[in-house]
């Protein structure tokens, strides 16, 4: 399968890290736009609260998550880890969301972005990924983010059609349009004036399809932003799937309480995109 091959040769530029599962490959080859340092491994901690952690990234990179032979649907999400933009929640919000994509025969991609405070360019490194992934020629490729996550993937959903780089090969003259986004517990979607839509979302009727799932009890976070960005889809006439519920907080990836929910719904759902 050419997907299978092209990986292999992405496999060439393997960053060997003792806690990465898969391969890793870098996203940008020469410099990366913008940059201020150097290329270096992430730095990393395990916080006492069992998640590996990236607190600084400056060579953004793609950590490949395979089906099993023969389960494959031919289709790629790009995971977006969350972390305030400030680290990634790496495995929680990253590794182990993979591997259940995986098992649902979709070929996974952690993203680690751009931190800390890099809002820019982990837009740039978001818009680069799913080029990147596209090259190879999958049918479709989604993304899917947690927290500030979400919030690059809404970014990646609504912002696709705005050059956020100079071109550097022919990579970028694929969209960098989602074909689907998926926001769980998504943050900084309503830092517009009296609440409203982030001003730098435009959300119009080719804005991505998206899945979007928070809790009432979220204040800070996913509570208003995921009534925010769900009444623009609706507005603009976006096909828009929101799951709402009374409690659930913050972080929980799919480890505890209502992260043992969302995967159930957001399958259903994602099987749309399979065919």
């Amino acid at each position: 399968m050419r997907q299978t091959l092209i990986i292999i040769a992405m496999m060439l530029s393997f960053n060997a890290h003792a806690q990465y599962k898969r391969p890793v490959v870098t996203i940008w080859e020469d410099a990366v736009p913008g940059a201020t340092k150097a290329k270096s491994e992430p730095r990393t901690q395990m916080g006492r609260d069992g998640v590996w952690r990236m607190d600084e990234v400056t060579n953004p990179t793609l950590e490949i998550f395979e089906p099993a032979d023969g389960t494959g649907n031919g289709q790629a999400v790009i995971v977006c880890p969350g972390g305030a933009y400030a680290i990634l929640a790496y495995d929680k919000e990253g590794q182990e969301i993979a591997e259940w994509l995986s098992r649902q025969g979709f070929h996974a991609f952690v993203l680690a972005y751009r931190v800390p405070n890099n809002r820019a360019g982990a837009l740039q490194d978001a818009q680069r990924a799913i080029r990147e992934v596209r090259s190879i020629g999958f049918g479709r490729v989604g993304i899917i983010g947690f927290s500030a996550g979400g919030s690059l993937s809404a970014r990646a959903a609504t912002r696709w059609a705005e050059q956020t780089y100079e071109p550097i090969d022919a990579k970028d003259t694929l969209s960098s349009r989602p074909d689907f986004a998926m926001l769980i517990y998504p943050a900084y979607l309503d830092e517009g004036e009296g609440g409203t839509l982030t001003p730098e979302l435009t959300v119009n009727s080719e804005t991505s399809p998206m899945f979007v799932f928070g809790t009432e009890d979220d204040v800070r976070y996913s509570g208003p932003s995921c009534l925010t960005i769900a009444d623009a889809m609706r507005r603009a006439g976006a096909p828009i799937e929101l799951h709402y519920l009374a409690r659930g907080g913050h972080g929980y990836g799919m480890r505890t309480g209502v992260g043992l929910i969302w995967p159930a719904l957001a399958e259903t759902w994602l099987k749309q995109f399979t065919h």
